[in-house]
């Protein structure tokens, strides 16, 4: 099988080759819960002095939903979303108000009961890991940079980086799509870009497993947009690993226009259509890691590593 041997040697990494050689020896089982549920990943973030979207309401139990219309009355824009859900399911995304309404982001306008009845679903488990009874989130609704103004498309962009032994190896930037729904999300129809390491500049880009230079709803190139406070940026995700303890991690990062780069999420799971968007297996650059890592002592040390060699 020709095809096997090439993609061993580009070190292009699969499902068990993730599972058996970095989640399992990596991820102790016990750990799982700082990042599967996003209310605890958030105040252990918060605590550690990152930034996180501001929590506005949690609603545990169907009774709290009498709390809704309080809530909504103090917020024209917001996000629902469950605490552990996965894949980007079961987020509710609203921009603005109109009159009684509350506008998407396709500007599809939904009512206060709408509202109600996403949360309920969320609550009896509908979009949580193993559909267990689940909670919702109402956050800050994030406002992107405006350097993504003309490559996303009615949502907002994020940045996913894996992070090995506390070494940033690899970026990509997940742009949304009107079949996203205005999602980050590849598998719900973003598009995935890849980064360079050393610049914070997008490289290559794959939207539904094809590889592509434009945006496929605003017809703009997506390759040569550099990332503001690309350091800092491989500074937050660094610290996830120390945060958490997870040796091999997902660190999804937005960067809001007024607030700069907020922490969405943390996945000790991370997929691996990333290695697609940036047309590079991780495998060799986790061997790289695993030879170095032990000499690396603190975020500096790994954020220039990272960038010194895991450039174009």
């Amino acid at each position: 099988m020709k095809w096997f041997g090439k993609l061993k040697e580009f070190g292009v990494m699969g499902l068990n080759a993730r599972n058996g050689s970095y989640v399992l020896p990596n991820n102790p089982r016990k750990l799982y819960p700082l990042v599967d549920d996003k209310i605890t990943t958030k105040k252990l973030t918060q605590s550690a002095g990152l930034n996180v979207p501001e929590l506005y309401g949690v609603f545990q139990a169907q009774h709290e939903l009498k709390k809704l219309p309080a809530l909504l009355q103090k917020h024209d824009s917001f996000v629902v979303k469950p605490a552990r859900g996965a894949g980007g399911n079961g987020i509710l995304v609203i921009t603005g108000k109109l009159g009684p309404r509350f506008r998407k982001p396709d500007d599809s306008l939904v009512a206060e009961d709408a509202i109600s009845f996403h949360i309920s679903n969320i609550l009896s488990g509908m979009y949580s890991l193993g559909g267990m009874p689940d909670k919702a989130m109402v956050e800050y609704c994030v406002q992107f940079a405006p350097i993504f103004k003309d490559i996303a498309y009615q949502g907002v962009p994020d940045i996913r980086i894996i992070v090995y032994k506390g070494i940033p190896v690899m970026a990509m930037l997940r742009l949304p799509t009107r079949e996203s729904d205005g999602k980050a999300n590849l598998h719900q129809g973003a598009m995935g870009c890849g980064i360079d390491m050393r610049s914070g500049t997008t490289t290559s880009a794959v939207w539904k497993n094809d590889n592509c230079t434009h945006h496929p709803d605003t017809l703009h190139p997506v390759a040569g947009v550099t990332i503001p406070d690309w350091p800092e940026l491989l500074k937050q995700a660094a610290l996830g690993y120390s945060v958490t303890g997870l040796g091999y991690l997902g660190v999804d990062i937005v960067l809001d226009k007024n607030m700069g780069p907020l922490i969405l999420e943390l996945n000790a799971r991370p997929g691996l259509a990333i290695q697609v968007a940036n047309r590079c297996g991780l495998k060799h650059r986790l061997d790289k890691v695993d030879g170095i890592y032990q000499s690396l002592h603190t975020e500096e040390q790994r954020i220039q590593y990272a960038m010194d060699n895991f450039g174009s």
